[in-house]
């Protein structure tokens, strides 16, 4: 299962992987600070995920993925992935911390497995549901998989906050010019 693939990654690989997802992390927690309880777990329309739900799956996502990432296939028997995407039966302050600890478990995991890798690591070849994916390959899946979700998340928290309301990330409208003119030094 730990094949080697023959390409050289840069040095500052890892790094760089753990600014971006330190970087998802935070602007999901950002949405998810701007919301109350019952706002966590709201679903907008049927067929749609609540911050809730999608905050459980990233989770459980990532302590499948990431547990054991070297040796053993992303898909873990254990996982219940449907489950993930079930709505919670109770929409309280316990429920949402239940959810943010699994959240925060799953980020534990990646931050940890990523402090783990060693250069060597970084040639090796990964499984992914029986499918082999080279370690930088099973890395930028996972990034584009959360910055997906992650951006649901702020659009869902930003329609129930309002836009007039919302404390922004990044840049908010019309503040670009700005921004940039502070940069430049002008």
């Amino acid at each position: 299962m730990n094949h080697q693939y023959n390409n050289a990654l840069p040095d500052d690989s890892i790094q760089v992987w753990v600014q971006v997802f330190q970087r998802q992390k935070a602007f999901g927690e950002h949405a998810f600070n701007q919301l109350a309880d019952d706002q966590f777990f709201t679903i907008l329309a049927p067929g749609l995920n609540s911050c809730a739900i999608i905050a459980n799956h990233i989770g459980g996502n990532l302590l499948s993925r990431f547990t054991d990432f070297l040796t053993s296939d992303g898909e873990k028997p254990t996982r219940d992935r449907e489950s993930e995407f079930a709505p919670p039966s109770e929409h309280t302050k316990q429920a949402r911390d239940e959810v943010m600890l699994r959240w925060e478990r799953g980020w534990e995991t990646l931050f940890d497995t990523l402090g783990s890798l060693r250069a060597e690591d970084l040639n090796s070849i990964v499984q992914i549901r029986k499918v082999d994916h080279p370690v930088h390959a099973a890395i930028a899946r996972a990034i584009d998989h959360y910055s997906f979700h992650i951006g649901q998340i702020n659009i869902i928290a930003r329609q129930l906050v309002g836009t007039a309301d919302w404390e922004w990330f990044t840049l908010a409208p019309g503040a670009t010019e700005a921004f940039n003119r502070s940069l430049m030094g002008e």
